[in-house]
Parts: structure tokens; sequence; C-alpha cells
């Protein structure tokens, strides 16, 4: 029997099984199908995605799909570049990123130290509809819409050649993007998506209509969240709320800036808790998708960043996916929940290096015609092609070849199915791991790292 860790008799496989294979969030419409290329158009039926950017040369029209080579129209200024004094509008989001390894999270940083920073208003206060006319989606708009901001994305323009020498005009930017954002305290903390702002070049946030320069104060791809910091005093902190307690049912409402319209609502329920969803891989960065909140609220290209919501104002989630087959809302939209987004967000303040827990491991996906070639005992599951020295995995006596088949009650069909059961735990947490080993099957008992 072939070693499939061997890389003469294993070369066409890579070390680690594309997502390509699964797709845990499908569109029930229409069974399961591919998922998306992230960043480019979106294709009749593919699956979850990123709301889509918008990219130069691209257009909307009322009732029509998504095409390429159409362009914008927008309701806000159309000028095409900006220099430093330039007011920001147009644009959607960038597309996302993830890898299917075990060791996640990359982090940067520019504000390192402790924080003292009070984050979210000091609310505490649950809405009471009050006259004959009010409405509730009203009252939460009022009180939701001054802690929400657009953020713009602006690219520098590349260099040219003059005189065969190259010139660069360092105040000449190109937006490329837009998406939205959570005003976290008074002083200017902003909480938004990664995908929103990567490779820029260039912030401007748009907060009770006043325009001012963001910087990254910190971002973790792997679990698509950043942090930015406009220097503003006096700001509308959003009441931070919990997901940890949500109900399927439960009434809630979309805050952002959809296709560029700033301070825009949308109201829905809770359609499930605890999803599940990894995005496809990217050769630069990636990001794990676990627990996530669905919801029927419109989410649209835009609104990435943005708030999601409860009945009293308060915030639940962190607007970021949608499945859809036309790349505009179909109903479906997911958002990271805030218990887990406020983690992260405050480690990043603190000027910590966000932690994720971790098994320690290298894996591969095992799947029935592998199974066959190799002579594997199992013919799905996660392959462990390597083992991290010191790491829980092999504290608990894993080895490479094993092939893990169950986390606790979840089964494991795939090295993403393990990725995914992993993040949806914290570092020190204590799984039940069951492998096949040789024919035959055994379980352990691994406390989870950290990746950081």
């Amino acid at each position: 029997m072939n070693d499939p860790h061997n890389n003469n008799s294993f070369e066409q496989q890579d070390p680690v099984q594309p997502y390509a294979e699964q797709n845990p969030v499908q569109n029930t419409s229409q069974g399961p199908t591919p998922p998306p290329v992230m960043g480019q158009g979106f294709q009749q039926g593919q699956d979850v995605q990123q709301e889509q950017g918008f990219q130069q040369g691209q257009s909307f029209q009322q009732g029509q799909s998504f095409q390429q080579g159409q362009s914008v129209q927008q309701p806000r200024t159309h000028k095409r570049t900006m220099s430093s004094s330039l007011k920001t509008f147009l644009f959607g989001f960038l597309g996302a990123l993830v890898a299917c390894v075990v060791v996640l999270g990359a982090y940067s940083v520019i504000n390192q130290g402790s924080s003292s920073v009070t984050i979210g208003s000091d609310g505490g206060t649950n809405i009471t509809v009050q006259g004959e006319d009010a409405t509730l989606a009203e009252t939460v708009a009022q009180k939701a819409l001054p802690s929400v901001v657009n953020i713009d994305v602006y690219t520098q323009d590349a260099s040219y050649m003059f005189g065969g020498i190259a010139q660069s005009d360092s105040n000449s930017y190109t937006e490329s993007s837009l998406g939205s954002g959570v005003i976290l305290s008074s002083d200017g903390y902003i909480l938004t998506n990664y995908h929103v702002i990567a490779d820029s070049d260039r912030l401007m946030v748009t907060a009770n209509g006043e325009e001012y320069e963001a910087q990254v104060v910190g971002t973790d791809p792997s679990s698509d969240l950043a942090v930015l910091k406009i220097d503003a005093h006096d700001l509308t902190a959003i009441e931070i709320g919990s997901s940890s307690d949500l109900v399927v049912g439960e009434w809630v409402m979309a805050v952002g800036s959809p296709f560029g319209l700033e301070q825009s609502v949308s109201t829905g329920i809770v359609s499930a808790t605890s999803r599940s969803s990894a995005a496809l891989t990217s050769e630069e960065s990636n990001a794990v998708y676990v627990n996530m909140i669905q919801t029927d609220a419109a989410i649209n290209p835009g609104n990435s960043g943005g708030a999601l919501v409860d009945s009293n104002g308060k915030l639940i989630g962190i607007n970021t996916l949608i499945a859809s087959t036309s790349g505009q809302s179909s109903g479906v939209g997911f958002a990271i929940p805030i218990d887990y987004a406020m983690n992260i967000a405050q480690q990043i303040i603190d000027g910590k290096t966000p932690s994720h827990a971790q098994l320690g491991v290298s894996l591969t996906t095992i799947d029935s015609s592998m199974a066959q070639r190799y002579g594997l005992p199992v013919d799905s599951g996660a392959y462990i092609t390597s083992v991290v020295a010191g790491s829980g995995a092999e504290q608990a006596g894993l080895q490479q070849g094993d092939i893990i088949t169950k986390i606790d009650d979840q089964s494991i069909s795939s090295a993403t199915d393990l990725v995914i059961a992993v993040r949806e735990h914290n570092p020190g947490d204590t799984i039940s791991i069951t492998y096949n080993r040789q024919g035959t099957e055994t379980t352990a008992e691994v406390t989870l790292g950290s990746d950081s």
C-alpha cells in the first residue's frame, strides 16, 4: 500500500484538499452547488459568496442581473479619482478568502500596548414604541443609524513612465470599493469586515455626515474582522447585545450602505443560528466562518461590516455573507455573531494578537477514490499529514496517517469539516476525537491550543 503522505505516491494531491469539495451552506432551491470565486462576477449555480464589490466598468440596472462590463449608477458624487482633499463615494466590496489548515490566523497591528477604551454605549435600555404612528422599525432605526458608518476604500494610482523615468502621484487615489462599519467607542474605534478594507491604500469613513480618514488598528483575516480608528469625539457608540441567546424567528434589522446608499435599513428575522461555512482559498489570506447568524433581512453589496441589531437596537452581529445566484439579496444572509466578533475586536484594540483554537495538525481530505487508490480503511475523513510538536494533537497521541472521522458527536468527512469544527471551540477547550489508525477506530480526548 502506498502512503498518501509520500510525495512520490501522492503527487497529484495538494497538502490540503481544496474547499471546492465541500460547501456547508447550499442554495436550498437548487440543491448543492459549487461555491463562487470571490472577487469575480457571481455565476448561475454558485452558492455562498461575500457581497461582491462593484468593479470599475460594471453597472447595476434596475430589474436586471449584475453583469460584467457595465457601469454602476450611483446616487453619490460621480468622481473617478481622489486627491487628499476630495470627497469619497462609490462601489461595493472585495472578495474573500480561506485556507483549509487548522493552524490559522494572520494579524497586523499599528497600535500596540494595553487599552482603556470604553466599548459600546452606556445603554442597557430596552426600546418601547411610543406614539400612535410610531413603529418598532422606526424606533430601532433612530437608535442604531447614528452608530453605523460608510467606509470608502481607495487604492493609490499606479506609477507611470515619463521621459523613461517612473513617476507617481502620492496624493492621487482611485476608489475601489465600499462597505460599512460599526462605531464601538465615542472616540472613533470602528469594527468592520477584513474583506472590506483588504488591499486598501486609503480609507475614508463617513460618520454622522462628517468625513474622516481612517487608520487600520489591526486585522484578523481568518475571522474576516478588522478594527479602524478615526480622529473623532462624541460619536454615538452602538449598544452591544448578545448573540448567545438568539431565538429563531426573532426580529432583526440590518443597517449599512447597500450599493453605496448610506444609512439604509432592512428588517427580517433570525432564520437560523450556528450556521458554519468556509469560503474559497486565497493565496494571500483566509477566513473561516463558524456559528454564523442566518437572516432574511436584505443584505446587499455594501452592507458588509454593517450592523445586525435586535428589537432593542443592540448589536448582535456583523453582516458578512450572502447566498445568492444573482449577487444580490435573496433572503439568505449571514452575520458574524457579536460575542465572537467583540472578543476579536477587544484583543485587537488591546494590542494583542487574536487567538483561535487549533488542533495542531496539517490535513488532507480523504474520499472514496483516494481510499481505493491507497487502500485506506475508510472512504471519508481528514487524513493527518503532519502533527505539530508540542500541540494538543501530539499530546493526545495522534500521528501522521491517522484519519479523523468524528469530533464529539459531529461526523468529519473532510479537512474542511475539521477546520470548522475546531474553530467552533475556544483555546483550552477539550474535545473528543475519533480516528482510524490502520483499520482500528480509537477515541482520544484533545485539549485545543491557540494559534497566537
